[in-house]
């Protein structure tokens, strides 16, 4: 038969193994999806892990949010001793047992009540199992912790037998099965070997204490056919069920908004050009007394002056505590608490480990839903675990705000020796960095506020002073002396001689003016004498021409008379001459 060589290759569809989402807070993200639908999903861990809480969990979220019946097959605890415990996580089982969502059978096996003699099967566990789950349609099964039927049947070899059998059943009738086990000796997964049975999907949980912290971690050591994360990951129990932590939970998905908002200082915003992004993280920090705490508080203060909800976390201060001490620098945080609009929060750091406060920051997130974030005193964190685990906490929780377009300001404490170093490793996370720092200069300590980086702004690179007045933080403009950038009393000192020498130089400068108006009045008054001085001149000019002009008339008529006296007449046409030539005798 002649192949062609499209029927060698025939297309291949690729096929998505399917899931059955757990509904347990980011577990899911861990597993790409939930467990494996159709198949046992073992849950091993030491005592006190949380085995149970997971398993119960992963029942009542298929019943309550996918519409999933289930059954619950216990071994260790009564019925009623289970409801009652999982009541505190907010379980109603009872509720939906009469909703017929849920059904309920916890097997007393006690080893002192059994005597195993001869060949035995489970055929008895089967039916049972089967009957509850054809009374509610069960799509999802729990069998919690049967490892207890090793202990009292005794013969390990037929409970293995029986437990394949098992298995092989629920997968048959496509229930998906949680099965827990107690974690084993020397590497083992569980004491009886059951992960050679259940070999689909294998979680590992572990309740670990350190330096006095207790913490839990959660591993999905084995997924068959299914990427997965194969970090420890920790993970709470909480009154709100179980929740799971990954690092990745939020991932680099997260928007970019560009809309700027205020930090409450308009210098600053002008520093920044325009304010920061919405959404982005903002990091304070310096050394103790620098004012780090007040910055984050006017921020804050800002944001509920615009009408947005805030949560204040501090991890050093009681809430009366930071809204007395931001009274006395004018930002009164008390109003907003009473409006509504602010949260404010304070825990020791010490007090709970890393997880539970990033757990108590997540349930306040969705709760409080706030517009701005600020996280005070984030590095006292860093006595609770190691610098790789309080760097993995912090980053889990700036995940957290800036996957919800949260605007975060965090405030961390720097050493006077490396003050461009954060005491967290956490700068690469962050978008905004703005460092505090205390300079001593003529016997006084003065605060000066740098821009270490702002992501995506064309930010100033001037160095301001940083001041706290009873009206809030303010910075100032630089003031440039010979020794450099001048602060407090020797600012004021620079300033006060350049007032001083400005006023002198505009007195000299209005003498000068004087001075000078003098000269021209005199100038002037000069002008007028000379003038004065011309015009009588000038006057006495006219007056002797005027003269002149009268001694030639006078003298015209008087010859005109002599003439008429010699005799001469005008009648008989003759006309003397009008200058006659004088004879001998009139000259004298």
């Amino acid at each position: 038969m002649t192949v062609s060589a499209g029927e060698r290759h025939p297309p291949r569809t690729e096929a998505r193994l399917a899931k059955a989402p757990s509904g347990i807070r980011g577990f899911d993200q861990v597993t790409d999806g939930g467990l494996p639908r159709g198949r046992p999903t073992l849950v091993t861990g030491a005592s006190g892990s949380g085995k149970t809480m997971f398993a119960v969990e992963f029942l009542v979220r298929g019943a309550r949010d996918y519409g999933e019946p289930g059954v619950l097959l216990t071994f260790e605890e009564s019925a009623d001793d289970l409801i009652e415990n999982v009541a505190s996580l907010g379980f109603d089982l009872t509720q939906l047992e009469r909703d017929g969502m849920l059904v309920i059978d916890a097997i007393h096996v006690d080893p002192a009540e059994v005597v195993a003699t001869g060949a035995f099967n489970l055929d008895g566990l089967f039916i049972r199992l089967a009957g509850a789950v054809e009374e509610v349609g069960a799509k999802r099964v729990v069998l919690d912790t049967i490892e207890v039927l090793f202990g009292a049947l005794g013969n390990e070899g037929i409970v293995r037998g029986e437990l394949a059998r098992l298995f092989r059943w629920l997968k048959s009738r496509g229930l998906t099965a949680v099965v827990t086990g107690e974690r084993g000796r020397a590497g083992q997964l569980t004491r009886f070997g059951i992960e050679e049975y259940v070999s689909d999907c294998v979680i590992v949980l572990d309740h670990r204490v350190l330096d006095d912290v207790s913490t839990r971690r959660l591993q999905v050591a084995k997924y068959r056919g299914s990427a997965h994360g194969t970090n420890e990951y920790p993970f709470l129990i909480t009154d709100r069920g179980v929740t799971v932590l990954p690092i990745t939970a939020a991932g680099l998905r997260y928007g970019a908004p560009t809309e700027r908002v205020s930090t409450g200082l308009a210098q600053l915003d002008h520093l920044l050009g325009g304010g920061v992004y919405r959404g982005s993280i903002v990091m304070v920090s310096g050394s103790a007394g620098t004012g780090k705490t007040t910055l984050a508080a006017q921020v804050v203060d800002a944001a509920c002056a615009r009408g947005e909800q805030a949560l204040f976390v501090s991890f050093e201060e009681s809430p009366d505590q930071l809204v007395r001490d931001m009274r006395s620098v004018g930002i009164d945080l008390g109003r907003w608490v009473d409006a509504g609009v602010l949260r404010m929060w304070s825990e020791r750091a010490t007090a709970f480990g890393l997880e539970s406060h990033l757990g108590r920051l997540e349930r306040m997130l969705e709760e409080q839903a706030p517009q701005v974030v600020a996280l005070d005193g984030i590095a006292s964190l860093g006595h609770v675990g190691s610098p790789s685990e309080v760097t993995s906490a912090v980053t889990r929780e700036l995940d957290l705000v800036k996957a919800r377009g949260i605007t975060g300001v965090l405030t961390t404490l720097t050493h006077e020796s490396d003050s461009a170093a954060s005491a967290l490793s956490v700068s690469s996370l962050i978008d905004t960095w703005l460092l505090l720092r205390n300079v001593e200069t003529d016997g006084e300590r003065n605060r000066l506020l740098f821009v270490i980086k702002s992501r995506g702004t064309a930010h100033s690179n001037q160095v301001r002073e940083f001041v706290l007045t009873d009206h809030g933080a303010e910075l100032l403009e630089v003031v440039v002396g010979p020794r450099g950038v001048a602060t407090g009393s020797a600012r004021a000192a620079l300033l006060a001689e350049e007032h001083i020498g400005a006023v002198t130089r505009r007195e000299d400068l209005d003498q000068r003016r004087a001075a000078l108006a003098q000269r021209a009045a005199e100038v002037a008054a000069q002008i007028a004498v000379l003038q004065a001085k011309l015009a009588a001149e000038g006057a006495e000019v006219d007056r002797l021409a005027a003269q002149e002009t009268h001694r030639d008339e006078a003298r015209r008529s008087a010859r005109s008379v002599l003439g008429a006296a010699r005799g001469d007449s005008t009648a008989s046409g003759d006309t003397a001459p009008e200058h006659p030539t004088p004879g001998p005798e009139e000259e004298v």
